[in-house]
């Protein structure tokens, strides 16, 4: 042990725990499962490139930007984010991310109005074979009442989803959240 020294570091527990999982799954101390962790990452290249990356990588993702905002246009923020109901800072995240990507986010009211339009779809599909299979073992056959019925629900949930998509569409370019019930 002569010309060693002792690395250490705070994890989360989670992570924790999934390495002491893999330190027993292969037999070995935790030290000497980080022992070897290490000598691999030496063995990846040149130690002062690899954490000169991992410094950039840690500072990009946890990039923070301040802003000042007049008092007006602070309000108008506080009331467009408690319309979706998500906080300040996680509204004007999304409204950067949706500018630069072009792709506008689906916060999590109207995720929920769209896993409700796929359960009603998947009732109606249950419904459908259940139809089919009473057809197929001489039960009653479908009525046309029945069939236009199935329609109706199914272009009515289109309809919903299209306005659904349309008004989240609109509400990030605009900036307002509207409910179209």
């Amino acid at each position: 042990m002569k010309g060693e020294t002792h690395i250490s570091t705070w994890v989360p527990a989670a992570i924790k725990h999934r390495f002491v999982l893999i330190a027993k799954a292969r037999g070995v101390s935790e030290s000497a499962l980080l022992r070897r962790v290490v000598e691999q990452a030496l063995m990846l290249g040149d130690a002062p490139q690899i954490a000169a990356r991992a410094d950039a990588e840690r500072a990009l993702r946890s990039a923070r930007l301040s802003i000042r905002l007049e008092a007006d246009d602070c309000a108008l923020l506080r009331s467009r984010a408690s319309e979706r109901c998500i906080p300040m800072a996680t509204y004007v995240s999304m409204l950067v991310r949706s500018h630069l990507r072009s792709q506008p986010p689906l916060p999590t009211r109207e995720l929920t109005a769209l896993r409700e339009s796929v359960s009603e779809l998947s009732g109606i599909r249950r419904v459908l074979t259940q139809l089919v299979c009473s057809d197929a073992e001489g039960g009653h056959a479908l009525h046309r009442g029945d069939l236009e019925a199935i329609l109706r629900a199914c272009e009515g949930l289109r309809d919903h989803v299209r306005t659904l998509m349309r008004t989240n569409l609109e509400s990030w370019q605009t900036g307002h959240a509207q409910d179209h019930a």
